[in-house]
């Protein structure tokens, strides 16, 4: 009778001691809400916590399932509950860290859930609470798909979450049901708008390719002693109104994040990990296994001797007000290290002036609309000045001049982009600015202005883009690989001629192009970039279809026309591009392709 008491009490601490973790775990990620989302020390130590209760959680419910079933009732929808918050705290960990390998351990979370069917009871609880969770947990499951390029996944999660909203509204009738409804078609949207040109496997299937940097998409480079700066801090910014979004990510933010990541390694074994030991009661790997990466939080993270991050760190703001924006501008400037280089990415609808004589390049040129509604828009953009003034929220270039004592890259997508091209140099920092060109052809516009703009896919992906503006839907996997050896081959001569530029003008004391192109080149994405804008470019010079200046991208400093942007070598490749396509036909006058 004593021994029986005795396991009765032994329950009986078990579950308040899971009551207890359950309890502090719900507080901490609550908590999370209220951290601030810049800076990099802030928040660390408040996540480190959060992970360690939820790690001691996770375990906890691992070791006393049978009794936490018996005496507490544990249900299996609360199961997937903790899980989908672990694949939350991986995922915003990601967002604050920009490193990959936590994106790959959110989605070992939330395929686990799905494949363990934790809510597949959800709907008889008949509590619409609870399948809200679930409807939220299958938006966060399709984000995270989304940013890994698991796209045939991503289908198979729209249809199963159409047919729980379906459910959903038969069953309660709720309120927010036109709410989900356009989650759904935002989704849809989303995919479609994404697949600018499919590449076809042999069984006409497509194939989803990644288009993060990688050691064999990373240009080539000569270094030299002037190629001082890294990139470190960057901020991605999605601004245009009628482009195709999903979960405040729009399709330009979308590409332009990916383009500034690194391709993730696989998924290392992890202490909090779900994709190892799946079977008896979801058994989870020692803890003493750690991740090459680290644990989020950890000493080892916060302290490794080497530069840990291999991806710049990035903040991702979707239609900011124009403090916000100063704001997270001001915490990247503050966290520069030395040596560092912070990145402006800008898509956003142009903020036009009203006044006739500007005298002030720096304010009365107008400027990009940061938190703009499609009603203030007039006219495919807004009045900015005078008497007109209809926007406050309008990010002008003479915002942007206190941040430029120290290096600076700028990325302007835009149609009122060229106001970007007059920032002054004051403190002698190397700046550079790209921007893209104004107009597009008639035949674009309604695509672009939805699908996502022209410039950034030809920074994403510029084999993408030029078989876009040559209306090449499709392309054979052996057919697509073909063609972007052209590509690597244009990256790898461009490269080499401004590397040619720059030992000209030492040796010459000619000023071909400018230092701040040099003290830039050397960081990987950087040059990446800077090598892809001269792509643009000159597939754009050479298209028949777009004619006039507003119709091309712009740099300052300007980069130099013969010695590169219209060097022979560079136009004959883009020639024998257009020939391996079939799409000659859509380009000027040139050589004839071998």
């Amino acid at each position: 009778m004593v021994k029986m008491e005795s396991t009765e009490e032994q329950d009986r601490k078990l579950v308040l001691e899971f009551c207890h973790l359950l309890e502090k775990s719900k507080q901490l990620f609550n908590g999370l809400r209220d951290l601030p989302q810049y800076g990099h020390r802030q928040w660390q130590a408040y996540f480190g916590r959060t992970f360690d209760v939820y790690t001691k959680l996770w375990k906890f419910q691992q070791q006393h399932r049978m009794v936490l079933d018996s005496k507490y009732g544990l249900k299996r929808w609360q199961i997937g509950e903790i899980a989908s918050k672990i694949g939350q705290l991986y995922y915003h960990y990601y967002l604050r860290t920009s490193e990959t390998n936590y994106l790959n351990e959110a989605y070992q979370f939330y395929a686990a859930i799905r494949g363990r069917a934790y809510y597949s009871r959800a709907a008889k609880e008949d509590r619409p609470d609870l399948m809200v969770k679930k409807l939220r947990y299958y938006a966060r499951f399709i984000v995270v798909c989304l940013l890994l390029k698991k796209m045939k996944l991503v289908r198979e999660l729209v249809t199963e979450l159409e047919k729980q909203i379906q459910e959903y509204t038969n069953t309660y009738e709720p309120e927010d049901h036109m709410e989900w409804s356009l989650v759904l078609e935002e989704i849809k949207g989303f995919i479609k708008a994404e697949a600018a040109v499919a590449v076809l496997h042999a069984d006409s299937n497509p194939i989803i390719l990644s288009h993060r940097l990688s050691p064999l998409t990373t240009p080539p480079c000569e270094r030299s002693p002037h190629m001082t700066l890294s990139l470190q801090e960057i901020l991605i910014v999605g601004s245009a109104c009628e482009q195709a979004k999903f979960s405040e990510l729009t399709m330009d933010m979308f590409r332009m994040l990916q383009t500034l990541e690194r391709e993730p390694t696989e998924a290392a074994t992890n202490p909090l990990s779900m994709s190892h030991g799946l079977h008896g009661h979801d058994a989870s790997p020692a803890a003493s296994r750690i991740p090459p990466y680290g644990v989020p939080g950890s000493k080892g993270y916060l302290e490794n001797g080497r530069h840990y991050r291999d991806n710049p760190h990035k903040y991702l703001l979707y239609k900011p007000s124009i403090s916000q924006l100063l704001v997270f501008l001001a915490s990247g400037f503050k966290e520069l290290p030395l040596g560092g280089a912070l990145l402006l990415y800008m898509s956003a609808d142009g903020c036009f002036s009203t006044t006739k004589h500007p005298e002030d390049y720096g304010y009365e040129l107008g400027g990009l609309g940061t938190s703009v509604k499609r009603d203030n828009v007039d006219g495919g953009g807004l009045t900015c000045r005078g008497k007109s003034y209809k926007e406050n929220h309008c990010l002008y270039p003479g915002d942007l001049y206190p941040f430029t004592r120290r290096p600076m890259f700028v990325i302007i997508d835009s149609d009122n982009s060229f106001v970007f091209q007059h920032i002054p140099r004051y403190f002698g920092q190397p700046l550079v600015v790209l921007m893209s060109p104004q107009d597009v052809p008639p035949a674009f516009q309604a695509d672009v202005q939805h699908h996502g703009s022209l410039f950034t896919l030809f920074l994403h992906s510029p084999l993408t883009a030029l078989c876009y503006i040559c209306n090449v839907g499709d392309v054979p996997i052996h057919h697509w690989e073909r063609c972007q050896t052209y590509v690597d081959r244009f990256i790898t001569e461009a490269s080499r001629l401004v590397t040619r530029c720059r030992i000209d003008e030492i040796e010459q004391g000619i000023g071909f192009i400018d230092s701040s192109y040099v003290q830039f080149f050397g960081d990987d994405f950087l040059r990446t970039l800077i090598l892809r804008f001269v792509f643009c470019d000159v597939v754009l010079r050479l298209h028949r279809g777009f004619r006039g200046r507003h119709m091309r991208p712009r740099c300052e400093p300007q980069l130099p026309a013969n010695e590169l942007l219209e060097h022979p070598s560079l136009s004959h490749i883009i020639f024998q591009l257009a020939s391996a396509l079939d799409v000659r036909g859509h380009f000027s006058e040139g050589p004839e392709c071998d």
